[in-house]
Formats: C-alpha cells, structure tokens, sequence
C-alpha cells in the first residue's frame, strides 16, 4: 500500500501498555512483562502492517522492554552485579512511570466527569439549552487501541474470497470516508464490526479501517464503549455543515486520494 497514516489520535507507548494491562486484568504493581511484551510487539507489528507511521518513542519502549524481559531471565546474582543494588526488580522503574501516568489519566477523567455534569446545571434566569445526549448517561470514549484490538478480532475471524483474478482496484482511503459519513448521516449510530461485514478482501478491511481512523482525526466521527468488552459504537461528532467544510480541506491535499 502505498498510503502512510500519520494519526494523532495514538497517545504514546505508556498508553498501549496501560491498555494491555487493563485488558489482561494484570496488578500495575506486577506486569507479567514477558506477556505485555509479547502483546505489545503484535500491536506494533499490527500497524506496521496497516501502514501507519509509528513514532519512535513506541520503537524506544520496545527496547525498553525487551531489556527488561531479558534482566529478568537473569540469575538473581547477576542482576545485582548489573544493578548494583540488592534485590532491585527490573520492572520498578517502568511500573513507576506507568503508575504516575495513570494518576494523571484518571484526573483528566475526572474533570471530564465533572465538566459533564456541569452541563447539566442550569442557573435562574439563563438561557436553557436542551441537548439530544443530555439525557444518556455518560459513556465513556473507546481509545484508538480498542480499534485497534476489535480491527484485529475482525482480520483473525474474517473468511476472505479467494479470487485470483487481477483487477485494477480504485478503492481509497478518501471514498471509504465518504461512505462512512454517509451512513452516519443515515443511521447516526453503528457499530464499528458492521463497517466490515460486507468487505470481501484484506486490503478493503485496511482502507476501510485507515478511512476511520482518518474520520476521528477529523474530529468527525467519535467511537464510544459503555464498557470494556462491550460493541464500540461510531458517532457524528460534526453536523452536515461543518462536514462538508472538513471535506473540501480534506481533498484539497494532495495525500488524500491514496
């Protein structure tokens, strides 16, 4: 493929691996880091394979990784030789890290909950605004990795057609958009599996699945789960107006027909 993604919406390598632990169910204070080691390669592995550009501090954690995985094969004598200091697990430093980046992520979390429910107040004698979500209950945002694990799900689960026949192919990143925004404009909601139950081939899941991840750097498609493991749902984030103005920006650049 000759498309190159370079989406923002991946926060960085500490966020993978808090992903990985939270789906594993894994104590922070004790990784089972050859597992997160191995789990967390595949998902580098994976977009690689979807071309995406994959920035060089996810690269540098790898390292950091295997670095660790290999001091904790070490014999215990010879850790400490290495460590100078008795008894000094390999892990601490990056369970550290993670535990500090976590504290900083559930802060955001909670004022995001507490903006929420600020909008939910109304003082005497202002204007009322009545929002179509006011009334849901807060659901919380899918991250770009859960996308990622169900994408995989669906290329491990997928029968593909075998059709030798060459063909000249003309699906885009760039229509599959399109199409995407013209089925939430019909049905508002879907779920992120029925993109894909009608694609026949490997390459349209990927294009389909890179048109998404384009839409959410957009800012015009939003993906929510109401818990983990539940279906994640796609939404409009932007009214037909601010669509079609995002659009014209959008295939004015010369890398968006790919």
């Amino acid at each position: 493929m000759t498309y190159r993604c370079n989406i923002e919406i991946f926060e960085g390598p500490l966020d993978l691996l808090l992903h990985l632990i939270k789906e594993q169910k894994m104590d922070i204070q004790d990784i089972a880091i050859s597992t997160i080691t191995r789990q967390y390669m595949d998902y580098i592995d994976l977009m690689q394979d979807l071309n995406l550009e994959v920035a060089g501090d996810y690269l540098i954690m790898a390292s950091e990784l295997t670095r660790i995985k290999s001091k904790m094969l070490l014999p215990v004598q010879e850790q400490e030789l290495e460590d100078g200091e008795e008894g000094q697990d390999p892990r601490a430093e990056l369970m550290r890290r993670l535990q500090e980046y976590q504290r900083y992520k559930e802060a955001a979390f909670d004022l995001r909950v507490k903006e929420h429910d600020r909008q939910q107040v109304f003082v005497r004698g202002g204007e009322v605004l009545f929002d179509e979500d006011s009334g849901e209950e807060m659901i919380a945002e899918a991250s770009a990795f859960d996308l990622l694990n169900a994408f995989q799900n669906i290329l491990k689960n997928k029968e593909f057609k075998k059709d030798y026949e060459i063909t000249v192919s003309t699906f885009s990143v760039a229509d599959r958009l399109t199409h995407i925004l013209e089925i939430l404009n019909a049905a508002k909601t879907i779920t992120f599996d029925s993109l894909f139950t009608v694609l026949n081939t490997r390459r349209e899941l990927i294009v389909t699945f890179l048109a998404l991840l384009e839409s959410m750097r957009l800012k015009l498609v939003r993906i929510q789960q109401a818990k983990q493991f539940d279906p994640i749902r796609l939404y409009l984030s932007a009214d037909h107006e601010t669509q079609v103005k995002i659009l014209q920006q959008y295939h004015a650049t010369p890398e968006s027909g790919n």
